[in-house]
């Protein structure tokens, strides 16, 4: 019987321990262990790499959100506080102030037109209540010069025309 390259310097076994022995690595098979090792090495450190750069990842958008939060956070509070503006100014009371201030009167009775082209209602002059409190600066140049004479004024493209 000649013996296995693979067997040399190890007793001869024989039954059991035989097909046992088939089973055991050699030393071809230490050789090739080695690359296996450094493929797991290099798989779970690559991993560990990912893992370090998707965490940074997740860290950076966190950050991100949370300056996104804090500026939604003021934009509204702002629009709130222009919203708030808005509705004091549009209160009645205050454009009704506004509107005296600017030398506004209220309208007299109004006269309204039907579907037929007959007019309903008596209309009236607006009557000027009281002077304005503070005068747009239109209307302070005007006050301050001397009123124009009916000669040289425009006519109004308002005025009555002929033929009504």
């Amino acid at each position: 019987m000649t013996r296995k390259p693979e067997l040399e310097g190890r007793p001869e076994l024989r039954g059991r321990a035989a097909r046992l022995a088939h089973l055991l690595p050699t030393g071809r098979a230490q050789a090739a262990r080695t690359p296996f090792v450094l493929l797991v090495v290099l798989l779970l450190g690559g991993g560990l790499i990912g893992l370090l750069v998707l965490n940074s990842a997740l860290s950076e958008g966190a950050f991100r959100l949370d300056d996104l939060q804090r500026e939604t956070k003021e934009l509204t509070d702002e629009e709130q506080a222009l919203q708030r503006d808005i509705d004091a100014y549009s209160a009645p009371d205050a454009l009704q102030r506004r509107a005296r201030e600017l030398g506004m009167v209220p309208g007299g009775d109004p006269a309204f037109l039907g579907p037929d082209g007959k007019v309903k209602g008596v209309p009236s002059a607006a009557s000027a209540a009281r002077a304005p409190l503070v005068l747009a600066p239109e209307a302070l140049a005007t006050a301050t010069a001397p009123p124009p004479s009916p000669e040289s004024a425009p006519r109004s493209p308002h005025a009555s025309t002929p033929g009504r």
